[in-house]
């Protein structure tokens, strides 16, 4: 029988691929979108059995991060998982599917006083492709990525068996690990049906005071001041050029004295405001986007590296984005992300490129040193033996 007849037999929505769906200009054989974990599995045990590779696509926010696959046979749309399976407001956790947006998600959590702590950074991104990429903004300062909040998951193996890890509630730790090797995974494990978060509640008030700084060490300065204060804010953020913001949350009377006690420590350049600074939360503008982490204390070389008006953001998490504009050629793309990668060396930092034109890719390393890739390979051998789930699409070819 051909794929795509078994596929119809298992699942109510298959057609052929189309040159647009392509990934990275790999363009799918097939495209399958399962309404529920029953055929998730049964299109995933299909695909096992005619030896297809298979790529999971969201809303396709971040379908160009990453490599192209080596070949597409079957892309599975998840847009018809798109429940919010429960929501348990005493328990302060939510169950959704992978294909539900992040911002509906995040309306349906409001009505009952409550949210994910997670920023939203490109908008239309859903539930599965966060977790797959491990997005997050500035809130990570204080609650960290997906990996931090996702309490349970449920996912479709290579061989189209379902495995779920985690619980209803936050003590359950069972399965945790799981939940945690599949954020970042970008589809190379398994697929993502649905997720438990744990949950937060909405904060009654909150501002955000921003300051202008002038270069590198101004920069350090006031971010360390504020990190060593006592008061805790949600959010520290340097956004170029010149900008350091911080967000507080929390009732009222508390926030506007931590946000009046922030500026008197940042000094006179420091204003308090209800609305976020241009550029919160968002990716920088650019062409060539650039993941860098290290300590915090590396934030100093990176602005000196790339010079204050480099389009960049920065988290005192220690994690942060170069944007750079389409005018720069491959090779000063090179020279610039080789430089970055040299100083966050010193910090034991990494710099990785999730997206770039083609032409630029041809000649960088996406991923640059990755100590860890030995025991990566062999988690990959694990979950995905014959190597069909996103083929290509990570780090080190895995």
């Amino acid at each position: 029988m051909r794929p795509l007849d078994a596929l119809a037999k298992v699942c109510g929505d298959v057609r052929p691929g189309e040159p647009a769906e392509g990934v990275l200009g790999v363009e799918p054989a097939l495209v399958a979108a399962p309404k529920n974990v029953t055929e998730a599995a049964d299109v995933m045990r299909v695909a096992a059995e005619n030896g297809l590779a298979v790529v999971p696509r969201g809303a396709e926010t971040r379908l160009d991060w990453g490599e192209p696959p080596e070949r597409c046979d079957l892309l599975i749309d998840t847009h018809r998982l798109d429940e919010l399976v429960e929501h348990t407001a005493g328990d302060l956790v939510a169950k959704a599917e992978a294909g539900l947006p992040m911002e509906e998600f995040a309306e349906r959590l409001a009505e009952r006083g409550q949210r994910l702590a997670l920023d939203v950074p490109l908008p239309g991104s859903t539930v599965g492709g966060t977790i797959a990429t491990s997005a997050a903004g500035p809130l990570r300062t204080l609650y960290g990525t997906p990996r931090n909040l996702v309490i349970g998951l449920t996912v479709v193996r290579a061989d189209g068996q379902v495995a779920r890890s985690g619980g209803k509630v936050v003590k359950n730790v069972a399965g945790y690990d799981l939940g945690r090797l599949f954020c970042g995974s970008y589809g190379t494990l398994g697929l993502i049906v649905d997720a438990t978060f744990r949950l937060h509640p909405t904060p009654e008030a909150t501002a955000y005071v921003t300051c202008a700084v002038d270069g590198p060490e101004d920069t350090h300065d006031a971010v360390q001041t504020v990190l060593h204060s006592p008061v805790a804010p949600s959010a520290v953020e340097y956004i170029s050029p010149g900008t350091v913001a911080v967000f507080l949350e929390g009732v009222p009377d508390g926030v506007t004295t931590r946000a009046r006690q922030i500026a008197e420590l940042l000094g006179e350049k420091a204003e308090i405001s209800d609305t976020a600074p241009e550029g919160w939360g968002l990716y920088p503008d650019g062409t060539t986007l650039i993941d860098i982490g290290a300590p915090p204390p590396s934030l100093r070389d990176v602005i000196t590296t790339l010079g204050p008006d480099a389009a960049a953001t920065w988290s005192a998490s220690g994690h942060g984005h170069v944007g750079l504009p389409a005018e720069l050629g491959p090779n000063e793309v090179a020279d610039v992300l080789g430089r970055l990668r040299d100083v966050l060396k010193r910090h034991r930092g990494h710099a990785v490129v999730r997206y770039a034109p083609q032409e630029v890719r041809d000649e960088i390393d996406l991923w640059g040193p990755v100590p860890a890739l030995t025991l990566m390979r062999r988690v990959k051998d694990q979950f995905d033996p014959d190597h069909r789930l996103s083929p290509g699409r990570f780090v080190g070819g895995i």
